[in-house]
């Protein structure tokens, strides 16, 4: 019999007034879980890659096909749904519940579920399927933290082993422990603090909460920074400024890439429907296979996988698309999210939709050139980042490190206002249990 889950994911005090000697106990398995969180994330991607560099290279160039030829890519996406849908009927669990009800951090899954999980979210990850891997990773990690912390320390909260799970994901994914603590802190200000929040007169302080989270948080990052050494900063021209200019290109390319992902926010819910309509997983998710691969041929193959190597690759050569074929790329991307998780494939939208945010910044850029690249690029992954996941400081934190200048950051606070404006009490591109969007 599994533990039942805990009511929120907000990181608890390990003590409501967290002195020193209680907070001591939590070091190690914090570090542990961190490390753990980056080892499970560098092992699934490597796999994938390995799988990825088998279907994109070896086998197209022992067949004497292109590559990225339009027969290749319908073949290789249709197979890929072929081969997710299996999982989700056959294997243990059905890799999870429905990808388009659930978000980064979730109450804990029961740990049978994460082999079938992390295959599908695998297997789709090679593929070519335009999802990342931060949503299915995160959720193994938080379910094996839980099981393993609930055993190891019946009495101890609830809520810290998701907490701890959530954290040293997302420092792995990121690098740092940064991203993490705001994803924690968003959490902390919309769920309720559960408990007496008063011991010996002394309220727990945000760093008493947040003090073993950020110990896996950094255990995460420094891991998957010694093994792989991520890096999301683009090779952007620097900033020349900031300018007056600037602030108001900064305030439409903003509310302009937040609308764009709110129209698609918008179509989510049909998307899903229409896929759900089929009775069977295989045939939904083969038909997204379908569906995927022409819009790879229509988009090109850049807008295939979960986009972080294809982002760069747009930015080393801004002149060889025009601004046409970003704006196409970007639409497509978008589009190719709601196909993925509307029929099923498991993974995360954070990645791809950072992609569809930096084609739609050289399109600006392209079409005016007087707005510069770091201006439009990260304005533009700001908007299209708040319009699908409504995590304002993950946004905020994710545009600032693809080009990191401190000339940025108080144009970023300022383009910000108008696109949170935009997106918030509208509907997310998330559903509840019923296919209804949440708000």
């Amino acid at each position: 019999m599994t533990d039942p889950a805990p009511p929120a994911v907000a990181p608890p005090a390990p003590s409501p007034a967290s002195p020193a000697r209680a907070l001591l106990p939590f070091v190690l398995p914090a570090l542990l879980i961190g490390v753990g969180s980056s080892l499970l994330l560098t092992g699934v991607s490597e796999a994938a890659d390995l799988l990825k560099d088998v279907l994109w290279e070896t086998l197209p160039d022992a067949l004497g096909v292109g590559r990225w030829s339009a027969l290749w890519m319908m073949t290789v996406l249709t197979a890929t749904g072929i081969a997710v849908g299996l999982v989700v009927w056959k294997v243990h669990g059905h890799a999870g519940p429905d990808p388009a009800t659930t978000g980064l951090v979730d109450p804990p899954l029961p740990p049978g579920v994460v082999p079938g999980l992390l295959l599908a979210s695998a297997l789709a990850l090679a593929g070519g399927v335009s999802l990342g891997p931060e949503n299915p990773i995160t959720a193994a990690n938080i379910a094996l933290a839980y099981w393993l912390g609930r055993r190891l320390a019946p009495g101890s909260p609830a809520q810290l082993w998701v907490a701890l799970g959530a954290a040293g994901t997302v420092g792995a994914l990121f690098g740092t422990p940064v991203a993490a603590v705001l994803i924690l802190t968003e959490s902390m200000v919309s769920a309720p603090r559960q408990g007496p929040s008063v011991e010996g007169g002394r309220a727990p302080t945000l760093w008493d909460q947040l003090f073993a989270p950020l110990i896996a948080a950094g255990a995460g990052g420094v891991t998957t920074v010694l093994l792989s050494a991520p890096t999301f900063r683009l090779p952007l021209p620097a900033l020349d400024g900031p300018r007056w200019p600037d602030l108001v290109a900064a305030l439409v390319v903003s509310a302009v890439a937040a609308t764009l992902a709110m129209a698609a926010v918008y179509l989510f819910p049909y998307v899903h429907r229409v896929f759900h309509l089929l009775p069977h997983p295989v045939l939904a998710l083969t038909l997204g296979g379908v569906v995927l691969g022409l819009l790879g041929v229509l988009g090109g193959h850049l807008t295939l996988f979960k986009g972080l190597e294809e982002m760069g690759q747009l930015v080393a050569d801004p002149q060889g698309h025009s601004a046409g074929a970003l704006v196409l790329m970007a639409v497509v991307k978008l589009v190719a999210v709601l196909v993925a998780c509307g029929s099923g494939f498991r993974g995360g939208r954070i990645f791809p939709s950072v992609f569809a945010g930096v084609a739609l910044g050289l399109a600006v850029h392209a079409l005016v050139p007087e707005v510069q690249p770091a201006v439009a690029v990260t304005c533009s992954v700001l908007g299209v980042l708040l319009g699908v996941t409504r995590m304002g400081w993950v946004s905020l934190f994710t545009a600032a490190i693809l080009a990191p200048d401190p000339g940025l950051l108080p144009l970023l606070c300022v383009a910000l206002l108008p696109a949170w404006l935009l997106v918030t009490g509208r509907p997310q591109m998330q559903l509840n249990d019923s296919g209804v969007p949440l708000r």
